[in-house]
């Protein structure tokens, strides 16, 4: 369980094709608060540390990733050089400050527009018809591992949606979305309640 509040960006140090792929990921953490078999959201993917090391501030740890977790992430995602939005699981008694989040990505969007708005930046984002029924104006939506509130949606004629996000100049430091651009392709994770929601009233239909 996540909040979709980044703690830290990290950047993938090696990567290596075994049953899965074995990719080693450096980050400022200090290794002793990252536990072997312990939850890591990767850019909103959770993974499962396999192996850690380092010291405070030049940390690295391993993750596992299967064909699935690639096939549903943005490719390259993995690749050496990649940078990623880094999250620790919630623990009991930590503050909840951004909205739940599950860790398992939804879909892959594209930024469809970039454009500075104020002091903040402003990303329009288009998702599949799939994640259409659950993308709301005031509703949460994670990208990239960052709870966000969407601000505008968009029915496209094909089905799919565009929605609209305003990234404040804090986001756009601390994470890796400040260096979004038009075409860049992002994960998404809707949200745990949207998603319950739409069930109830498929049965209720």
């Amino acid at each position: 369980m996540f909040t979709g509040i980044v703690t830290a960006i990290g950047t993938v140090e090696s990567c290596e094709q075994r049953g899965d792929l074995r990719v080693r990921i450096a980050c400022p953490y200090d290794p002793a608060t990252i536990a072997i078999g312990g939850s890591i959201a990767c850019s909103g993917a959770c993974m499962t540390v396999v192996a850690r090391g380092g010291e405070t501030g030049a940390a690295w740890f391993d993750v596992d990733v299967s064909a699935e977790s690639t096939s549903k992430t943005v490719p390259g995602m993995w690749a050496e050089g990649a940078r990623v939005n880094l999250e620790q699981a919630l623990r009991l008694g930590d503050e909840l400050g951004g909205h739940i989040v599950t860790g398992h990505v939804d879909a892959v969007g594209e930024v469809v527009d970039w454009r500075p708005e104020g002091d903040s930046t402003r990303l329009e984002i288009a998702a599949p018809a799939a994640l259409a029924p659950f993308i709301a104006a005031k509703g949460s939506v994670t990208v990239d591992g960052v709870s966000l509130t969407v601000n505008t949606v968009e029915d496209q004629p094909d089905g799919s949606v565009h929605f609209g996000l305003n990234i404040i100049p804090h986001t756009s430091d601390v994470t890796t979305l400040g260096r979004l651009e038009a075409g860049a392709r992002v994960n998404l994770e809707i949200d745990t309640m949207a998603r319950y929601l739409q069930r109830m009233q498929a049965l209720q239909g």
